[in-house]
């Protein structure tokens, strides 16, 4: 090696290094090389699409993806110690989404690069093209679909040329006159479509939050200028917000057991931060609450979820459709899902006062599925029955009294004050519901001292007219 190329080399790695970031340019440690990460300047929404029979092994149902970047190309190169006076390095050229046939193309034109730029370095020259001129050589515009070799590696199809074998005209491009002639120095590293997708769609993410990570925002909460590495984003609005401030509003949103208004601050969004973003600024035992209670109200919104009526277990339980007991898989308790009482087999439910009320509110109050649903759940037979005793509890109520002696409920029809009980046979006063002796029971309404004196009569109708005391 001489002592001119091997300065050339020496100063053309050291102004790499100094231009491109150690993810985009690093120097190989045992010999005269390195490797460089190519990004691809992509337009504006650009679209990656995989056709309907390679689709059909994906999990995702999508076809078509919007990314702003790709994964990068790869050179690795490694310098000759002629380099740069008379031999090009040595070089492969690797890229996921390109096939080995576009990979090709790229390698026999960065020789014709080298050829047009002997005796001189070129590594700038060539990251400079596959950066800037890739998609245009190659005339790659959106949407583009993705493809790959057979059996998924670079290195199937036909065999590898050499690479001046399209300079000296050899026989086997001859003969291989119109199929596509490919470079042993292109490599598809990928192993399926499939995986290729999951592939692309990290890397932009990746890629997206490095260029965030450096940008300036202001935040519509405190009003300060911070970076994007300070800050936080709402992937469906893309309003921003520096962490401090979301950590703070997340905080006394999940102590105040409001999980499900964890959304966009602005009032005018309804963006929903996702569960990733909210364990990334609350504490563990936080994020801990948050994640119980809000599985809990998303179970609370399934109709085949209960829980299990024991207070200290309260696991959830999936009720069967054709089926009204339900088993703990906690505790092993068994228990109706309609009335949440010990498993009662074909019994009809037993109903707390407070749980009619409501069932009666709930049925007479409810459209047409709503009572359908209410006879199906308790019975049509035993619906009608609820709702006539708890309309003749309502009259009873309204109309009658309860005797002081037995509570049996009487009605005064018509007569004086002094009543009698049919079913105890007591004694007692309409007017105060006090018990009256068997032996003179018209003396409470004679004695001055009484509240009911002179009351016998006292509210009787006469002709349609209450009859007041003294008439």
């Amino acid at each position: 090696m001489s002592s001119e190329d091997r300065e050339a080399q020496e100063d053309e790695l050291l102004a790499l290094a100094s231009i491109y970031d150690e993810d985009v340019f690093k120097r190989s440690e045992s010999a005269q090389g390195g490797e460089t990460r190519i990004f691809l300047e992509l337009p504006q929404d650009f679209i990656v699409s995989v056709n309907g029979n390679s689709a059909e092994t994906l999990q995702s149902p999508c076809s078509e993806y919007t990314v702003s970047f790709l994964p990068p190309l790869v050179l690795n190169f490694e310098f000759p110690p002629d380099y740069p006076s008379t031999s090009p390095p040595v070089f492969t050229l690797r890229g996921k989404w390109l096939s080995q046939a576009q990979l090709s193309t790229l390698c026999r034109h960065l020789d014709n690069i080298w050829e047009e730029n002997r005796g001189s370095v070129v590594l700038f020259a060539w990251m400079q093209f596959l950066k800037e001129e890739t998609l245009s050589y190659l005339q790659i515009s959106s949407p583009y679909e993705l493809k790959m070799c057979h059996g998924g590696s670079g290195q199937s199809g036909p065999p590898p040329v050499p690479p001046d074998a399209e300079q000296r005209g050899d026989a086997a491009c001859a003969a291989a006159a119109g199929a596509e002639i490919l470079d042993a120095r292109a490599v598809q590293d990928v192993e399926s479509l499939s995986s290729l997708i999951r592939e692309i769609l990290d890397s932009d993410q990746a890629q997206r939050r490095k260029c965030f990570d450096s940008k300036m925002f202001l935040c519509n909460i405190c009003f300060c200028e911070k970076l994007g590495s300070e800050c936080m984003y709402f992937m469906e609005c893309s309003h921003v917000y520096c962490r401090a401030c979301l950590k703070d509003y997340f905080e006394i949103q999940i102590r105040d057991g409001q999980v499900q208004c964890l959304n966009c601050p602005d009032s005018e969004c309804s963006s929903v931060a996702t569960p990733g973003q909210v364990k990334e600024l609350v504490g563990e035992q936080l994020f801990a609450r948050y994640d119980r209670l809000l599985l809990q109200s998303t179970l609370d919104t399934m109709a085949d979820v209960v829980y299990c009526p024991r207070r200290g277990c309260q696991t959830p339980v999936m009720k069967d459709p054709e089926s009204i007991i339900g088993i703990c898989s906690c505790c092993n308790y068994a228990f109706c899902t309609f009335c949440r009482m010990t498993y009662h087999g074909v019994s009809p439910c037993r109903l707390t006062a407070e749980k009619l009320l409501s069932l009666r509110k709930d049925y007479l109050e409810g459209d047409r599925e709503t009572k359908r649903f209410l006879e199906q759940r308790y019975g049509k037979r035993v619906i009608q029955k609820i709702l006539e005793e708890m309309d003749s509890k309502e009259w009873l109520e309204s109309n009658s009294k309860p005797c002081p002696g037995c509570s049996a409920p009487i009605e005064k029809m018509d007569g004086c004050n002094k009543m009698t009980c049919t079913s105890c046979m007591l004694h007692f006063c309409w007017i105060c519901m006090g018990r009256l002796p068997n032996k003179d029971p018209y003396a409470h309404y004679n004695d001055p001292a009484s509240p009911c004196f002179n009351g016998l009569f006292h509210m009787m109708l006469v002709d349609g007219e209450p009859l007041e005391p003294g008439d």
